[in-house]
C-alpha cells in the first residue's frame, strides 16, 4: 500500500512540489482567514492520528457486517472470500489516494476540507456543485435515515424478548432511536465525536466477536443445519446473486466522508491518515472476516439477510441463551448511534456554511439557533422517513450502487492521476484506470441487480410497516 508518494521524477514520472514550513504556515494562516462556518466550526481540525482511526472505525464498521454471510450465499466460498479480500485491499488503497492528494493540496498551502473542495479544485465547480456535493449529501443523510431505523429494529427486538405480545410498534422504536440521534446532532463538531467514536469501535469488535461465538457455537450444536454451500438459483438468479453480492461487500467497506475526515486532523496532516486506516483496517480484519466464514460456515447457503435471523430455528425458538441476544442488540443498538451522528457531520457542515456566520463565536446566539433549529428538523425528517419506510435498506442497497462505489472506488483514482500525472506507462496509472474502469461497470450492474431485488420485494412493501 502507498504510504507517502516518492518525488523523483525519474522514479515515478511525476514531481510534487513541496514548499518550504515558514511558507506554508504563511498559507495555511491565510487560508484560515477564509474559512467559512461550515469548515471553521464543523470540521475542527484538532485531532490526531488515533482520533481519525476511530471517525474512519465508525464510518465504516457497522451492522452491515451482519450481511457479510449472505453474501456469502450469493458469491460461494471462493467469490465470497476473494471478493471480501480483494475490496479491502482496494478501498485502503483508494482511501490512501485520497489522503495523498490532500496531503499534497495541504503542503502546497491550500488544504482540501471536504469531498466537494477536491471536485471543484480538481475536475472544476460544475462537478462539485451538481454531482459530488449532491451525491454525498444524498448518502450521508440515507446513512441517517438507516440509523434510527436499525435502532428501532434492535430496540424492538429487545422489547418483544420480554414482552413478545406487547402492543408498541417498530416506528414507536425508530422515534426513540431518532429522539437520541436528535441529541447526538446537537454536538457541535466532528471533532467532539473522538471518544464517542472510540466507544462505537469497542462495541463494534464486541458485538461481531459475539454472533462469531453465537455462530460456531450453532454450528457444532445439536441444532445444527445440515449445511450446502452451493449457489442457488436460476442460471438468471445466480448472475444477479453475483452481482448483488459484490454491492453488498462493496457496501460495507463504504465510507464517502474521507476527506472530512482528514479535515479534523491537527496540521501538519502527512502520514496520519495512513495510520488512521491502519487502526480501522485492523479492526476491519478482526471483524468482517470473522462474521462473514464463521456464519457462512455455520448456516451454508440459508444463511439469511441479516445472520442474526439464523439464531432462531423454524418455530422461532431462539437457539442460545436470552441474555446472548439481549447483549447482543443492545450492543449493536448503542453503536449505531455514533455511527449515525458521524454520517450526519457533512449534512451539519453543509447547513453551518449556509446559515452560520464565521465573524461570529461558534457558540454565539447567532450561530446556535440556526444550529439547533436545522439539525434538530433535518434529524426528525430522516427519522419519519426511517418509520414510514422501513424497507429502506433495499434502497440503500440501490444508493450504495450508484453513490458509493463512486465516491469511493472511481473518484480517488481519477484525482490521483489528474493531481501527479503518473506516466502513461507506469504500472500505477494503469493499475488506477482498470479500478476505475471496472468499478464504473460495476455501478451499472449492481445498480441494475439493486432495482430489481426492489421490484421483486415491492409487493412486501407498505408505509410505517412493522417489520
Amino acid at each position: 500500500m502507498m504510504g507517502t508518494v516518492d518525488t523523483s521524477d525519474s522514479e515515478k514520472g511525476f514531481v510534487m512540489n513541496q514548499p518550504t514550513t515558514p511558507s506554508m504556515e504563511m498559507l495555511d494562516a491565510e487560508a484560515n482567514k477564509e474559512l467559512d462556518a461550515g469548515a471553521k466550526f464543523v470540521l475542527k481540525s484538532k485531532g490526531s492520528w488515533l482520533h481519525c482511526g476511530y471517525h474512519l472505525t465508525t464510518s465504516i464498521v457497522g451492522p452491515a457486517i451482519l450481511t457479510l454471510p449472505y453474501s456469502f450465499t450469493l458469491l460461494g466460498w471462493v467469490g465470497g472470500v476473494l471478493w471480501l479480500s480483494l475490496a479491502a485491499l482496494t478501498t485502503f488503497y483508494s482511501y490512501n489516494l485520497l489522503s495523498v492528494v490532500l496531503e499534497h493540496h495541504a503542503q502546497l498551502g491550500h488544504r482540501q476540507l471536504r469531498f466537494r473542495d477536491m471536485a471543484r479544485d480538481i475536475l472544476g465547480p460544475g462537478w462539485a456543485k451538481y454531482y459530488v456535493g449532491p451525491l454525498q449529501f444524498l448518502l450521508c443523510f440515507g446513512t441517517v435515515i438507516g440509523g434510527p431505523l436499525v435502532g428501532g429494529k434492535s430496540l424492538k427486538f429487545i422489547y418483544q424478548l420480554y414482552n413478545p405480545d406487547g402492543p408498541m410498534k417498530l416506528y414507536q422504536f425508530i422515534i426513540i432511536c431518532g429522539v437520541v440521534t436528535l441529541i447526538l446532532a446537537q454536538l457541535p463538531s466532528f471533532h467532539s465525536l473522538r471518544y464517542l467514536n472510540l466507544l462505537s469501535l469497542i462495541l463494534s469488535v464486541t458485538y461481531a466477536a459475539c454472533v462469531t461465538v453465537g455462530s460456531i457455537y450453532i454450528g457444532h450444536s445439536k441444532h445444527a443445519i445440515p449445511r450446502h454451500y452451493s449457489v442457488k438459483g436460476s442460471n438468471a438468479d445466480q448472475l444477479f446473486g453475483v452481482f448483488n453480492g459484490i454491492s453488498i461487500i462493496a457496501t460495507a467497506y463504504a465510507c464517502g466522508i474521507i476527506p472530512e475526515i482528514q479535515a479534523t486532523v491537527a496540521p501538519p496532516v502527512k502520514g496520519k491518515m495512513l495510520k488512521g486506516l491502519c487502526v480501522c483496517y485492523s479492526v476491519i480484519g478482526a471483524t468482517f472476516f470473522s462474521v462473514a466464514i464463521s456464519g457462512y460456515w455455520a448456516f451454508g447457503n440459508e444463511a439469511g439477510q441479516t445472520i442474526l435471523g439464523n439464531f432462531f430455528d423454524q418455530e422461532n425458538n431462539p437457539l442460545l441463551p436470552k441474555w446472548f441476544f439481549l447483549m447482543t442488540n443492545i450492543l449493536i443498538l448503542v453503536q449505531v448511534m455514533p455511527m449515525t451522528a458521524v454520517y450526519l457531520q457533512p449534512t451539519n457542515e453543509i447547513f453551518e456554511a449556509t446559515f452560520g456566520d464565521p465573524k461570529f463565536g461558534q457558540f454565539s446566539v447567532r450561530n446556535v439557533v440556526p444550529r439547533v433549529v436545522l439539525r434538530s428538523v433535518s434529524v426528525a425528517a430522516a427519522t419519519l422517513l426511517a418509520a414510514m419506510l422501513p424497507f429502506f435498506a433495499d434502497i440503500m442497497a440501490l444508493f450504495g450502487a450508484f453513490g458509493f462505489i463512486p465516491l469511493d472506488f472511481i473518484l480517488p483514482m481519477v484525482f490521483f492521476n489528474l493531481t501527479f500525472k503518473p506516466s502513461k506507462k507506469s504500472i500505477m496509472f494503469w493499475g488506477n484506470t482498470l479500478i476505475a474502469v471496472a468499478s464504473s461497470i460495476l455501478v451499472v450492474i449492481g445498480g441494475i441487480a439493486s432495482i430489481r431485488a426492489i421490484v421483486l420485494d415491492a409487493n412486501t412493501y407498505h408505509l410505517f410497516a412493522d417489520r
